[in-house]
């Protein structure tokens, strides 16, 4: 029997070195989305690493304890260094290897750059210290930070060839995004009222007596914290069965990449529905063989599988 080889296009050694930077920050902070990356071919592992170093750079700006004005200095900074990767005037010898990585990204994938412009977008608003008055108001901000890294990513991933439905394979990315981030208010809600945010909309908090929010480890007195979370995990499981609608529009790999990361978060969702309060009292995490079994099976295709039996279902 003779074996393939998939040749790999040349690539220098400063990109090498700047792509090796990228996948060692992903692998360090990114715990979650690694798990899912593991499962594309190197390229492809590589491409997505570059934009996780650049977007964990202007999370890290809105997250830092800088004053508001040097923050906003410094996203506006990074803004004007994506345009010059937007515009290729980043050369392989650069001293910054975000940049050289997702340069080199850039040119060799149809990634949207312009999403990253909305993730600065949306960590301004952070620093603004918005808040959020409606569902829709809450959208524009996940679509942001959230929305625009799945559109982002599905550059990367691009579409199977002659997948039917191909052309909202965008709008399905931006709907699991959504699903995501929601997913990560939720967990976060303690820690992110403890940073002097709150992102679940006033009028969510208002109907479930929650509007004077979560600084203490027990739900404010008199409130329904569980009706409240509850009522945002069916808007969150709403958003993951739309946005998984993408799956069987990927190829194997990179569709076992979305399912293992979309898995995890979902298993994170079933955790928070069992147990509201939990959220209250720290973190809610998912150990280390869990992760693992989600990535199995996604590589198996199973929930791929599901999903494109229930489309044609829907078409019967």
């Amino acid at each position: 029997m003779i074996r393939t080889v998939e040749l790999q296009p040349q690539v220098s050694a400063p990109v090498l070195a700047a792509y090796s930077y990228c996948e060692a920050v992903t692998g360090q902070q990114a715990r979650n989305f690694a798990y899912g990356i593991r499962l594309l071919p190197l390229p492809k592992r590589r491409a997505m690493s570059a934009l996780y170093a650049f977007s964990r750079r202007v999370d890290d700006i809105g997250d830092g304890r800088l004053a508001h004005d040097v923050k906003t200095a410094r996203l506006e900074e990074t803004r004007e260094l994506l345009a010059r990767v937007r515009a290729g005037e980043v050369e392989e010898d650069d001293t910054d290897p975000v940049a050289v990585a997702l340069t080199h990204t850039a040119a060799r994938f149809p990634v949207p750059l312009g999403g990253l412009d909305e993730l600065i977008d949306g960590v301004l608003m952070d620093v603004r210290g918005e808040t959020y008055e409606t569902w829709d108001d809450l959208k524009v901000y996940c679509r942001c930070v959230a929305g625009a890294i799945g559109r982002l990513s599905l550059g990367v991933f691009g579409t199977g060839d002659g997948a039917r439905g191909a052309e909202r394979a965008s709008e399905y990315a931006d709907t699991l995004g959504l699903a995501l981030q929601l997913t990560n208010i939720l967990r976060d809600v303690r820690e992110d009222a403890q940073g002097g945010r709150t992102y679940l909309p006033a009028d969510d908090l208002a109907k479930f007596g929650c509007s004077a929010g979560f600084a203490q480890p027990v739900p404010p007195e008199g409130a329904d914290f569980a009706g409240l979370v509850h009522f945002e995990v069916r808007r969150a499981r709403a958003l993951f069965a739309e946005g998984y609608r993408l799956l069987p529009l990927l190829d194997r790999r990179s569709g076992a990449c979305v399912a293992a990361m979309a898995g995890i978060y979902r298993r994170l969702l079933d955790r928070i529905e069992r147990e509201p309060e939990a959220v209250l009292r720290g973190r809610v995490s998912l150990p280390g063989r869990e992760k693992a079994y989600v990535a199995v099976r996604g590589l198996s295709g199973l929930d791929t599988r599901h999903v494109s039996r229930r489309t044609v279902r829907r078409r019967a």
